[in-house]
């Protein structure tokens, strides 16, 4: 238990902070992608086309083994929740993108005819809206996240799975991987109630 405990740590806290990282950059790249200059519009459609259509683990690969022979190293941990927000970010990028187009145009026709800057149209106007509109599709982003986390252990970051694998592995029993199994339904029912939440606060 000792060690399912420490992976279950592990676990949540590449959910944590790799959600944080996916929504946060996704709704630069939506952003980006909007953006009536062509060398910041081309090079981020480019890039994140890239990124959602290559797979998550050839990119955790990548990030762990490659990178470092350019610049610094990161330890397993640590690139495994880079890998998870920046390959999740091209899909929360998406999601932004339809919620912002969902907006009517009526919003920017009277925002405009208020005369409202730019930055203030967007900040008290268009992306409240749209962020309503996209709240449940994040949240199963970040279930979907969850279920992807046990791909960090092949770098070598244990999350509980791959404690869980290490630990069948030693004793030549399976019941490790029924716990864990188990703690997957249990992380995950309270985070889609959390998001169900949420949706009724925000969208209704």
């Amino acid at each position: 238990m000792p060690r399912f405990w420490d992976g279950v740590i592990i676990t949540l806290e590449a959910l944590a902070l790799g959600t944080l990282i996916a929504f946060t950059l996704g709704l630069f790249w939506a952003l980006a992608q909007r953006s009536s200059v062509r060398w910041i519009r081309v090079p981020v459609v480019a890039f994140t086309e890239f990124v959602r259509n290559t797979p998550l683990l050839v990119q955790l690969f990548f990030l762990f083994y490659v990178v470092p022979e350019w610049g610094p190293s990161m330890s397993a941990l640590t690139t495994g929740i880079v890998g998870l927000g920046l390959h999740y970010s091209t899909y929360t990028a998406e999601v932004y993108r339809a919620g912002i187009d969902g907006v009517p145009a009526g919003q920017w026709e009277a925002a405009t005819a208020l005369n409202l800057p730019r930055v203030h149209t967007w900040r008290a106007v268009i992306l409240p809206q749209a962020i309503r509109r996209v709240v449940p599709a994040l949240g199963n982003y970040v279930v979907a996240m969850l279920k992807d986390s046990p791909m960090i252990a092949v770098i070598g970051a244990l999350d509980m799975l791959g404690e869980a694998r290490a630990f069948s592995n030693e004793t030549f029993t399976s019941e490790a991987l029924t716990v864990v199994g188990v703690a997957f339904i249990l992380i995950a029912y309270p985070a889609s109630l959390l998001m169900r939440y949420l949706e009724r606060r925000l969208v209704h």
